[in-house]
């Protein structure tokens, strides 16, 4: 399980160091690909076969299903990090997060998330934390 927040920087070859506590986790080889908030996400090889599983029942007649797998599955690279624990990201990644230097990422329990920094800031300063509880109790989930 992911947890964990950290700030890093896109090196001038657009690098980002995994911090070590996820790259244990991940293993030789993982999967980055685009994510649903313009961030990236990152799967172990396990959960990404997981995913791609659950992504593979999609009905192809259903439109929505088309577009979801696509937006998965067309820019996902696989990934391993170097001897300094660098991952290199494409420049279709790199460009639908508007990564450009200062980068956070965050542990998401099965995944991990990849942020534009200012992009992340304001994700979480502008959560409504008051009505995701209530939402949350509504669905039996107590904090």
């Amino acid at each position: 399980m992911f947890s964990g927040e950290y700030q890093h920087t896109l090196d001038a070859k657009g690098r980002i160091i995994m911090p070590v506590k996820f790259r244990e986790a991940l293993g030789d080889s993982f999967f980055v690909t685009k994510g649903l908030d313009n961030n990236l996400l990152v799967f172990s090889r396990d959960e990404w076969q997981k995913f791609y599983d659950k992504l593979s029942t999609l009905p192809l007649a259903n439109k929505n299903s088309r577009g979801f797998s696509r937006l998965f599955l067309a820019g996902a690279i696989e990934c391993e990090t170097d001897k300094q624990g660098r991952i290199q990201l494409t420049p279709p990644l790199k460009k639908y997060a508007m990564l450009e230097k200062d980068v956070t990422i965050i542990g998401n329990g099965n995944k991990l998330e990849i942020w534009n920094t200012d992009k992340w800031d304001e994700y979480v300063n502008g959560l409504d934390t008051d009505a995701m509880a209530e939402s949350l109790c509504e669905l039996g989930i107590m904090i």
